[in-house]
């Protein structure tokens, strides 16, 4: 008869992430290692279209208040999941890089853009993991529908602070100090047409 201790599964932890080939990017979902795809031409460039929003005024103070520490894809601890937000910032004053391993200061700030194989894990499970880890602010970008949705964290529950689309000029908490375009999330570059001789 087997030892069930023995025969159960051990949760993943970061060190099995670690033990990833160079390149995959994965999560620990419920225990298990998750791979993630790679995200198509138009999610990358809603991320690139609202990194340098964000990142210019309010990490390096490029024409904007500053005191923020913006980053992209890195790996977050959140209780015994790791995550891998699109877009997350910590207010300065909060932020703590690790020397090795995930983050374990909870960000301030996280943006997920939607894709087909992870938007219902952005708008359900990721909802309730990132309220229940007191992320103060949460956005959603659905690049088919050219639509961006702020979140607000109040006590538990998130509350809709905004949903802003198209080429609209807004103000978006928590980075309403500055005006973001969002006309450059939705772009897709067409090829150059190669040149007349």
């Amino acid at each position: 008869m087997s030892d069930p201790a023995r025969t159960a599964k051990r949760p993943k932890t970061w060190e099995d992430l670690a033990e990833l080939p160079e390149g995959v990017v994965g999560e620990i979902v419920g225990g298990e290692i998750v791979l993630l795809p790679r995200p198509s031409p138009r999610h990358a460039q809603s991320v690139m279209g609202l990194s340098v929003q964000v990142a210019g005024p309010f990490d390096m103070g490029i024409n904007g208040p500053g005191g923020w520490v913006i980053r992209s894809d890195v790996d977050i601890q959140f209780g015994e999941e790791i995550r891998v937000p699109d877009l997350c910032g910590w207010r300065a004053e909060r932020y703590q890089e690790p020397q090795t391993g995930p983050f374990v200061v909870i960000p301030d700030w996280v943006c997920e853009v939607l894709s087909p194989s992870t938007a219902r894990s952005d708008r359900r499970e990721k909802l309730r993991l990132y309220a229940h880890h007191g992320v103060r602010h949460y956005w959603i970008v659905d690049t088919e529908s050219q639509l961006v949705e702020v979140y607000r964290l109040e006590g538990k529950v998130w509350v809709v602070a905004g949903r802003f689309g198209g080429d609209e000029r807004v103000r978006a908490e928590p980075f309403d100090a500055i005006e973001l375009d969002l006309s450059p999330l939705w772009k897709v570059r067409s090829p150059e047409p190669p040149a007349s001789p």
